[in-house]
C-alpha cells in the first residue's frame, strides 16, 4: 500500500534504513586506501540533477588530502539555474568543477586544463630542483550509475569501460594510460553503506544511483511526483495532467495518470505497479529534462 502520510514513511525508512553494501564496493574501498600515495589528483563524478545526493563523503574522507576535481555529469539533463548553485557551492569549499553534458559536446576536454592547473605548481618546483615533470595518476570515483563510465570512454576515446544504464557494473580497478603525462585509475562505483537521510535516498533512487529493490517503487514513484509537483509544476502537467501530487489525494492523482497514459484498472483501481514504473522510466529513459532535485538552502 502507498504510503501517504510523511511520518510513516519516515518510520519505516528508519525502520528498515539502507544497508547495501555490495563486496566489490568494499573491494574498492580498500583499493582505493591502498594506492593512496599514487594518487595526485581525484576526479568525484557526480549527476548534476543531484549534485549533493550522489557526492560520496565516505570516499571524499579517504583521499581528503587530493586535490579534487568535481565532475558534473548530466548536465544536459539538470535545471541549470540550480545546479548552478552547487557549482558556486563546490568552488567555493576549494574544489576544481566542470559540468558536461551525458552525450553529445567536447567540454569534458577541459579536465585536462584542469589537471594541469593542478599540477603546474607541482611541476614548477621540480623543475627548479632540476627534475623531470611528475607524471600524474589521476583517480575516477563516482556512485553506480552517475556517468563515471562515460567520462572514461571520453578521456581513452575508445570503449574501454563498460557503460549500462543500471547500478553496479564496473566491478574492477583498472589502471589506463591517457597519455604520456597522465596515467587514469578507474573504480567500482561506490555508495556509503548506509544512508540516514530519506531525501538522498529518495533522489539517489530517482536517479537508479540506488537499485529499485532497495526502495520500494511506491516510494521512489511518490517522491519523484511530489518532487516534480513543488518545483517543476511545468514538466508535472505535461505529463501527469492537473491534479498535482499531495499526500492526501494520491487516489486521484493515480487515477489520473492511469487515464492520460492509457493504462486499464486493476481490480477496480489504478494499476499502481504499472503506473509507479511509468513514472520511475520517464526519469531513466531521459523524458524528464532540466530538473535538479538537490536545492541549497
Amino acid at each position: 500500500m502507498i504510503s501517504i502520510i510523511k511520518e510513516q514513511e519516515e518510520k519505516v525508512f528508519h525502520k528498515t534504513s539502507i544497508n547495501w553494501y555490495p563486496g566489490h564496493m568494499a573491494k574498492a574501498k580498500r583499493l582505493i586506501k591502498e594506492s593512496i600515495n599514487l594518487i595526485d589528483i581525484v576526479i568525484h563524478v557526480v549527476d548534476a540533477r543531484i549534485p549533493y545526493s550522489s557526492y560520496i563523503e565516505d570516499v571524499t574522507n579517504i583521499l581528503k588530502n587530493k586535490p579534487q576535481i568535481i565532475y558534473m555529469s548530466k548536465y544536459d539533463l539538470c535545471d541549470k539555474e540550480e545546479t548552478e548553485k552547487w557549482i558556486t557551492y563546490y568552488k567555493n569549499k576549494g574544489y576544481e568543477v566542470l559540468a558536461c553534458d551525458s552525450k553529445k559536446g567536447k567540454n569534458y576536454l577541459k579536465i585536462y586544463e584542469l589537471i594541469d592547473k593542478i599540477m603546474r605548481p607541482i611541476n614548477e618546483k621540480r623543475l627548479a630542483k632540476g627534475l623531470l615533470e611528475k607524471k600524474c595518476t589521476i583517480i575516477v570515483v563516482g556512485a553506480t550509475n552517475v556517468g563515471k563510465s562515460t567520462l572514461i570512454n571520453k578521456l581513452v576515446n575508445k570503449k574501454i569501460a563498460q557503460v549500462e544504464n543500471r547500478p553496479g557494473v564496473t566491478k574492477t580497478i583498472n589502471k589506463i594510460k591517457l597519455n604520456e603525462k597522465i596515467d587514469l585509475i578507474d573504480t567500482p562505483g561506490v555508495l556509503m553503506p548506509k544512508i540516514k537521510d530519506t531525501t538522498v535516498a529518495y533522489n539517489l533512487a530517482s536517479m537508479s544511483i540506488i537499485k529499485e529493490e532497495i526502495i520500494p517503487i511506491e516510494d521512489i514513484a511518490i517522491h519523484i511526483l511530489k518532487t516534480l509537483s513543488k518545483y517543476y509544476k511545468g514538466t508535472y502537467k505535461k505529463l501527469y495532467g492537473e491534479i498535482y501530487y499531495d499526500e492526501y489525494n494520491w487516489f486521484e492523482v493515480y487515477e489520473n495518470i492511469g487515464k492520460l497514459r492509457n493504462i486499464p484498472p486493476y481490480n477496480g483501481e489504478p494499476n499502481y505497479e504499472r503506473i509507479n514504473n511509468i513514472i520511475i522510466n520517464d526519469i531513466k529513459s531521459e523524458r524528464i529534462k532540466n530538473i535538479t532535485f538537490d536545492r541549497l538552502i
